[in-house]
């Protein structure tokens, strides 16, 4: 069983920065896709950064120059380096895992587990 542990979320003033970690337990990292996602209240979620296990990735156009994901595999943890965070923004981040280590994507669909979200607030 594919298991998700979000962590670091927060709040900051706009412009600052948070890392968020997910440890990840129960799967083979070289079979897996794993990314990052965020919902804001009222609206769809949305993917914002994906990672294979040879350290490919892929952005949302919103968060590219300022997200960084990261992973290490000796420690089964996922990270997401947010700089510059966007005033008055307030997200629920979660950590996801899919089947299928060939293709990035930032697409829910392609996703079949999930962590628990971990809220960020940036404010003005």
């Amino acid at each position: 069983q594919v298991q998700l542990v979000a962590s670091g979320g927060g709040s900051v003033q706009a412009g600052g920065s948070l890392r968020l970690s997910c440890v990840v337990s129960g799967y083979t990292t070289s079979d897996y896709r794993l990314g990052w996602f965020r919902q804001a209240p009222g609206k769809e979620r949305e993917g914002v950064a994906s990672i294979l296990w040879d350290g490919r990735t892929a952005y949302a156009d919103s968060v590219k120059g300022r997200f960084t994901v990261s992973q290490d595999n000796d420690k089964n943890t996922l990270y997401l380096e947010m700089n510059n965070l966007k005033p008055e923004a307030t997200d629920m981040y979660s950590c996801a895992g899919g089947r299928g280590a060939s293709c990035l994507s930032l697409l829910r669909s392609w996703y079949d587990y999930w962590g628990q979200g971990t809220q960020c607030t940036a404010s003005s």
